[in-house]
């Protein structure tokens, strides 16, 4: 069948608006953020920012000094910190995360300041939660501010891809005013700072880190399957590390924090701290299609959602009054025989 040919310049200017919004909208959601102008980002080597933090010999340094590997054996996890507290920044790498079974792995790629506000401590996380060999990724991102560990603001999603087969760049835009996640250049959560959140939203300096470790009691299907070391070593690559953001003295870092107003403007006019409107479709068809679990549906958890959650109303009749969704519930049922014969016969487990 011959394909048609449309010519723009013979249609009204509303016309192609509108077969422009169409065609974006139907594009697969890697097509929609392609289309967004790239990151600029600077990158920088391990060690001109970073310094390990346990694990110090599962940690390998490329000879660039450009990617670092994070081990974890039957001995111990691995992870490195940024040397330096920001006070805002654009926090950015490159990850592959380990293949085969690593049901029980958590690879984070975080933000935090509580090694130096034990009580009050914020942070900002992605969370891979491991993964059986064929069935698909999830990971969580979450939020706390001023200590606020029993407000966490969980979401949980799957992705697209195969995390373990190539490079993928995660980043977290944190301001004064907005935090976004990023996955490449598509945006997946965007928390706008409000008056009501008060301090759980995170104001104090804080530092990146990237870890490792062990979590078979939690990670993969509540802690159902756990770490198999028979696949060990595990191996989490960082590469292309990025820090756009205002250092801060660990020793002054609240003192130092008043000295940012200047980086804290010409961060917020970045091309990533600007959600163009292509990326906000990109965005909402992500948490569409991925997001499984969502505290701000979660009425068990929360009975008044907390004053950032914008509830959409077609969206809340996803969601279960636990946050998950509701149509997982259904598609056990119907594979519930499928699932007991696996078992039987032991073949691969179920998500």
């Amino acid at each position: 069948m011959g394909s048609v040919h449309f010519d723009h310049h013979s249609l009204p200017r509303e016309m192609t608006l509108i077969l422009s919004l169409l065609l974006l909208l139907h594009l697969p959601l890697h097509s929609a953020a392609a289309a967004a102008a790239a990151f600029n980002i600077t990158t920088i080597p391990f060690n001109k920012a970073f310094d390990p933090l346990f694990g110090h010999g599962n940690i390998v340094r490329s000879a660039d000094d450009k990617t670092v590997s994070l081990l974890l054996n039957q001995y111990t996890g691995s992870g490195f910190k940024s040397s330096d507290l920001y006070n805002h920044a654009f926090f950015s790498a490159k990850i592959k995360l380990p293949s085969d079974y690593t049901a029980g792995i958590v690879v984070a790629f975080y933000t935090s300041n509580g090694d130096v506000f034990e009580k009050t401590h914020d942070e900002l996380d992605f969370e891979f939660l491991g993964n059986i060999r064929g069935k698909r990724w999830r990971f969580q991102t979450n939020m706390y501010g001023n200590g606020s560990t029993s407000r966490g603001r969980e979401e949980r999603y799957h992705l697209w891809f195969d995390p373990s087969k190539q490079f993928h760049r995660y980043s977290i835009l944190w301001t004064n005013k907005t935090i976004i996640f990023f996955i490449d250049e598509t945006p997946i959560r965007e928390i706008v700072r409000s008056d009501a959140m008060g301090g759980d939203y995170p104001t104090k300096p804080m530092s990146l880190y990237a870890t490792i470790w062990d979590a078979s009691n939690w990670a993969t299907s509540g802690g159902k399957y756990k770490v198999n070391y028979k696949y060990a070593p595990f191996a989490a690559e960082f590469s292309d590390l990025a820090l756009h953001g205002c250092a801060v003295d660990p020793i002054q870092e609240v003192l130092a924090a008043a000295g940012c107003s200047h980086t804290d403007d010409q961060l917020e006019k970045t091309n990533y701290a600007i959600v163009t409107p292509r990326q906000r479709t990109a965005m909402k068809k992500f948490r569409q299609k991925y997001m499984y679990y969502s505290y701000c549906y979660d009425t068990v958890r929360y009975a008044v959602p907390p004053p950032e959650c914008v509830i959409d109303p077609l969206e809340r009749i996803h969601f279960k009054e636990t946050g998950r969704l509701k149509f997982e519930e259904r598609r056990h049922k119907r594979r519930s025989r499928a699932s007991s014969m696996k078992r039987k016969y032991g073949d691969e487990h179920d998500d």
